[in-house]
């Protein structure tokens, strides 16, 4: 797939002619949309049992993923699910969901607002992720993320997301399900005004019009206490470690996964459109829609 035979999908990451407008979507999130600093809800005890816990689980995933290819794919998604489980219950995140997890392939589509989204994902309904290439570097993560075949997103270079768009369209005609977070960033979830402007890319629907997959989009909530909150978020100029240390130090940690119904692209389908649909899914709010009109099929 090259760019020719995708129109307008460099324009899709406001990349002009000469290659200006890079993709690098911010929100308008600060500290301040982070809880107060508080005590720890937990022990020192408890947080080192956390701590060596996830660091159990790392190394594990790794195999794991060694191992995927190995196993028929029913077991290996079985296997990756608990995995992820397993990983939540030892950060003492509980797992809440809502409605029916895709049963064959689809492009999942979700909100973001923490790392804790890719364990939430792949334990409702394992996939391929998409993510940032940062996520490459990250220590123990960036391993894991690679051995399991994540596809990597170079912001840096826009001009190389046909090639990133046919690779997701692959693993989607071989059955595979992929994940991605259209947004592009992380956001606090709560503010209105805090939202990536230019709300879900479309870029990415390509994929799913290009393999004939449906997709489906994924709500992605959190509450401490019982009441939403943005505690778990992982925001602007915060440390990795900072966002992973307010998750150790917290009781009643709960991730919701609402899963939507999916839509079915017809051939030739606007990716664009498709977006604003499946954004409307997850975001009520309303925003400005494009004037276009997207097929789908029955």
């Amino acid at each position: 797939m090259t760019a020719a035979a995708v129109p307008g999908l460099g324009a899709d990451l406001g990349v002009g002619v000469e290659g200006e407008g890079l993709w690098r979507p911010t929100s308008g999130c600060g500290p301040y949309c982070l809880p107060p600093p508080a005590a720890p809800d937990v022990s020192r005890l408890r947080r080192a049992g956390r701590l060596l816990g996830v660091l159990g689980m790392l190394p594990a995933g790794v195999g794991l993923a060694v191992l995927l290819p190995l196993l028929p794919a029913g077991r290996g998604q079985a296997a990756l699910r608990g995995w992820a489980l397993w990983t939540l219950r030892a950060l003492g995140i509980r797992l809440l969901v809502g409605g029916r997890a895709p049963r064959g392939r689809a492009l999942l589509v979700a909100n973001h607002v923490s790392w804790l989204d890719i364990l939430a994902v792949l334990a409702v309904s394992p996939a391929r992720m998409v993510a940032k290439r940062e996520v490459r570097s990250w220590p123990l993560v960036g391993a894991l993320a690679a051995s399991a075949g994540t596809v990597f997103v170079d912001r840096s270079r826009p001009r190389d997301l046909p090639a990133t768009v046919a690779r997701v369209a692959g693993a989607l005609r071989s059955g595979r399900s992929v994940a991605v977070f259209p947004e592009g960033t992380t956001w606090c979830g709560a503010a209105t005004d805090c939202r990536p402007g230019r709300g879900f890319r479309p870029a990415m629907f390509e994929a799913a019009v290009a393999a004939g997959a449906p997709v489906v989009p994924l709500r992605i909530g959190y509450r401490y206490a019982g009441d939403p909150s943005t505690l778990p978020a992982f925001l602007g100029e915060e440390t990795l470690w900072a966002s992973v240390r307010r998750v150790f130090a917290a009781r009643d940690l709960t991730v919701s996964v609402t899963v939507s119904a999916a839509l079915h692209p017809a051939e030739g389908a606007d990716r664009r459109a498709l977006a604003r649909i499946a954004e409307a899914a997850i975001h009520p709010t309303p925003r400005p829609v494009l004037a276009t009109r997207l097929d789908l099929a029955a």
